[in-house]
């Protein structure tokens, strides 16, 4: 039997073991064919600890993390996992008290809570929703497909294994909503995570646990002014992309959402950033930085080039069927979580209170479905699709984390005035991060500088309209210590 054979045969076996071993721990318990918000969203309220854990690792880790990062081949993407582990914690102890109290389905539920009005809460919505389909939903199927053609050295055209993926991932989200995304992230996330240390542990092996050669700046966590994460940004915008992220994020932050109470969510976001810190790192470094002395400089196709020469092939099956859930459960998310936030916050606040909740979400899953296929080949150009993502997420991130720190600490300020200073932040940080800009990087600075520069002047602008233009005095009223909202 041919290397091939085997490698298809274990990805077809271990793929569909997954999805049996999903349907079976889901059979029941709430369906397709649900008209609930909190069901379908939110699994009714009813994922245990472990699921919120295993659903935020995935979630997070996929193929954009684990090719993206790795195709830097230097040690200095770590930094970002290690900055995750404080906003994991941020989230469990800041936003998820508050998010438990207002009962809120999605993240924006709670600026209409807090600016008592729900344009503000549909603005925000919609640039969540954009960033899902506009960004993260291609990118990670862009990614994924890469990486199965690269570890696999398939002539298979991109585009027929971007098919394959979005058809698949999207099927899960209609059909199985939030509960069955989150089961098959845990299931997919212990066998990634397994195989991920594997692939660390090969490749060290296969230098000998020999570094050298390999150019100092590869391997150090401090970076200079022209390094990727330069040192000085741990100190300004990364802890705040951190907190965006984690805490404001339906993609992420729907999953501990969904537990049956505060204290369950808390504990597996804290087991999610125990895993974050302790495995995390590693996996998405290591393998790069070997691959650098192995292969040389080969970008984003690092990763898939060491896994397909390292792993035999029965084991490269597996590793494949683990990579394929990852890039499933990762497409399925973000397409769960924007397909919540356009009936929840759109649909039924401006078009229809009372859709067929199941019905309604299908329909919009394949039409951003279809948007981010048709978006592949666009991601296909880029140099990196890390800094890429980070770079266009970027014109989203801090404008809309201001618009929640205002909201979260300050009352009476006018919806209007947020809104305006959100607006402002997209333009400012365009006219400051993008190159044919004519003030692209003042003074030098790093994009992550940018972002906390971005956050800043939107705090201050959204105040400053409030009091200017509104005339309205912003009063310091942490969101944790208003009454809960009265039972509909």
């Amino acid at each position: 039997m041919s290397n091939a054979l085997i490698q298809i045969i274990v990805f077809v076996g271990v793929t569909a073991l997954i999805g049996l071993v999903t349907y079976l721990h889901c059979r029941g318990k709430g369906h397709s064919t649900s008209t609930e918000n909190k069901e379908y969203f939110l699994a009714g309220g009813g994922l245990a600890w472990y699921f919120v854990a295993g659903s935020i690792t995935l979630t997070n880790l996929s193929t954009d993390q684990l090719v993206g990062m790795n195709g830097q081949q230097m040690g200095l993407l770590a930094l970002w996992e290690f900055a995750a582990v404080v906003g994991l914690f941020i989230l469990a102890k800041v936003f998820l008290p508050v998010y438990y109290k207002f009962k809120c389905t999605t993240t924006t539920e709670l600026l209409e809570m807090r600016y008592q009005n729900r344009n503000i809460r549909a603005v925000i919505s919609i640039m969540f929703f954009l960033g899902s389909a506009l960004i993260f939903c291609p990118a990670v199927i862009y990614s994924g497909s890469l990486f199965m053609q690269t570890m696999f050295d398939v002539d298979i055209p991109l585009m027929y294994i971007a098919i394959t993926f979005a058809a698949v991932g999207a099927m899960y989200a209609i059909f199985g909503g939030l509960r069955a995304v989150a089961v098959s992230d845990t299931y997919s996330g212990v066998l990634l995570l397994g195989m991920a240390v594997l692939v660390v542990v090969l490749a060290l092996n296969a230098i000998d646990y020999d570094f050298t050669g390999i150019p100092k700046e590869r391997l150090t966590l401090i970076g200079g002014n022209d390094s990727p994460v330069p040192w000085h940004t741990l100190l300004t915008g990364m802890i705040f992309i951190q907190m965006f992220y984690w805490g404001t994020n339906q993609v992420i932050t729907q999953r501990a959402m969904a537990a049956p109470s505060l204290k369950e969510a808390q504990k597996g976001v804290f087991a999610a950033a125990g895993i974050r810190i302790i495995i995390v790192p590693a996996i998405i470094v290591i393998p790069g930085i070997v691959s650098y002395k192995l292969y040389g400089d080969v970008g984003d196709s690092a990763y898939g080039l060491i896994v397909g020469d390292l792993l035999p092939a029965w084991l490269s099956g597996i590793f494949a069927a683990a990579m394929a859930a990852a890039v499933l459960t990762t497409f399925n998310s973000n397409l769960n979580s924007a397909t919540a936030l356009y009936v929840c916050d759109i649909h039924e606040a401006y078009i229809n209170d009372k859709p067929n909740v199941a019905k309604l979400s299908g329909w919009v899953t394949v039409a951003l479905t279809l948007l981010s296929l048709a978006l592949v080949p666009v991601y296909a150009q880029a140099e990196s699709i890390i800094d890429l993502l980070q770079q266009l997420y970027g014109l989203l991130s801090m404008p809309i984390l201001s618009i929640f720190v205002v909201g979260l600490v300050f009352k009476n300020v006018h919806a209007n005035a947020g809104i305006f200073a959100v607006i402002f932040g997209v333009i400012l940080y365009g006219l400051l991060s993008f190159e044919f800009s004519p003030v692209h990087a003042p003074f030098g600075l790093h994009y992550i500088h940018l972002m906390f520069i971005t956050l800043i002047s939107c705090v201050s602008v959204a105040l400053l309209v409030n009091k200017v233009y509104f005339k309205q005095k912003a009063e310091l009223s942490w969101a944790a210590n208003d009454p809960a909202p009265a039972e509909s």
